[in-house]
């Protein structure tokens, strides 16, 4: 099988505020995004040779024309990717391949959402994705739970696997929560940048039995944007650039939520996906040679199942490392350095770029006051989909070749 490990880099990145953008459409977060990637590769618009766009909103039907239309591309083939979650990271292992397979020599690759102004709240059940997909399949038809009761499932499932007592898993779900608000107040391009107490988190409004307020990340509007270019090239645009040594995409054939020997307690899409990404990039110990990661918190359950799925801590013992302090910023490895989709909140298309924007800024040591010690391997990982049904992508960047 074929890799495109040290065969890809990423010279510019660009990003936007995080939040509620009442004032800006999907074309002015494109155009912010991509600016602020050209300004920082030392490009311009009519330097791109092809781009791939992420999104789920913006509008649907369209293909790449939003993009098009917003950056007045000089027709460049433009590619639409959309695969739930994963799709910002998706669009960019698709151009990463065509850059790496020699067809283009820079690539554009931007993730937007524009999701405040079309009233989609937190507590969609099934049955309205699937109405929107137009969906006859009765595979997809096992569940109308909303987002927060499925994960929520998951976190009583976990808690009994385990043989956790629900007091103590709720205190470790929180202890995420305060972790991630703490990173996401030192992070000016995030949404709610407010430090919580555990108090706080214990006591806010339950969502979804264990869930609380302060368990599920928000709605979000925001783009993302990366730039990108053979490895053996990269050093002729900057003397920093980041090197992508893995990305994998992992989707699920529904047999989480088909078998019911399923255990909700960890989600295989992630454990198939990390497996093939850290062979790809020749990591054997991930919980020693990764410098840091961004994952899915789209709930907290989420983020601590996730620990265990990417083998960062062993079945079972993702809690004591949260309690130790291991995945806050001056542990043995940072997670969600910049308060991940809790701080941010979630504009689907964007996420997924938004994560590696802060691989890339922390690895060219440009994270401020969150700036952790001498990182060398950033992981990125979205979840798309449910518990048991998911599109997974993980990809690994370093600032190293070789």
């Amino acid at each position: 099988m074929g890799s495109i490990k040290d065969r890809v880099a990423i010279i510019g990145m660009g990003c936007t505020n995080f939040g509620n953008s009442w004032d800006k459409s999907p074309n002015d977060l494109i155009v912010e995004a991509a600016y602020e990637a050209f300004e920082d590769a030392g490009m311009n618009v009519n330097d791109m040779e092809a781009a791939w766009f992420s999104s789920f909103f913006c509008p649907p039907g369209l293909t790449g024309q939003p993009l098009a239309k917003a950056l007045k591309l000089p027709y460049i083939p433009v590619t639409r990717v959309e695969n739930a979650c994963a799709s910002g990271t998706d669009a960019l292992r698709n151009a990463s391949y065509a850059v790496a397979a020699g067809i283009y020599d820079v690539a554009l690759v931007l993730g937007v959402e524009k999701l405040k102004d079309n009233g989609l709240m937190g507590l969609p059940d099934a049955e309205m994705w699937l109405n929107m997909w137009g969906s006859h399949d009765n595979t997809y038809r096992c569940t109308t739970a909303s987002g927060p009761a499925q994960y929520a499932q998951m976190a009583t499932s976990y808690f009994a696997k385990h043989n956790i007592d629900p007091r103590e898993g709720k205190e470790i779900l929180a202890r995420i929560e305060v972790n991630n608000h703490r990173n996401g107040a030192l992070t000016p391009k995030a949404q709610f940048r407010r430090e919580v107490t555990l108090d706080t988190v214990m006591k806010a409004p339950i969502i979804a039995a264990p869930l609380g307020l302060y368990d599920c990340c928000g709605i979000s509007d925001g783009a993302a944007a990366a730039i990108i270019v053979p490895a053996e090239k990269a050093k002729n645009y900057r003397n920093d650039p980041i090197y992508i040594k893995a990305m994998q995409i992992a989707v699920g054939p529904c047999n989480g939520i088909m078998n019911p020997e399923y255990d909700y307690a960890h989600v295989e899409e992630t454990v198939k996906a990390a497996k093939a990404a850290y062979a790809e990039a020749g990591i054997t110990n991930p919980r020693e040679q990764v410098s840091l990661a961004n994952v899915h918190d789209c709930f907290s359950i989420t983020q601590l199942v996730t620990m265990e799925d990417l083998l960062f801590s062993e079945r079972g013992k993702a809690g004591d490392d949260v309690k130790s302090g291991f995945f806050s910023l001056e542990g043995g490895l940072p997670v969600n350095t910049d308060g991940g989709l809790k701080c941010f909140g979630h504009p689907i298309g964007a996420s997924g770029i938004r994560m590696m924007y802060e691989m890339y800024t922390q690895l060219q040591g440009k994270a401020g006051k969150r700036q952790i010690k001498d990182p060398k391997i950033g992981v990125t990982h979205n979840l798309g989909g449910i518990p048991g049904s998911a599109s997974v992508s993980v990809g690994i960047v370093s600032k190293d070749l070789g």
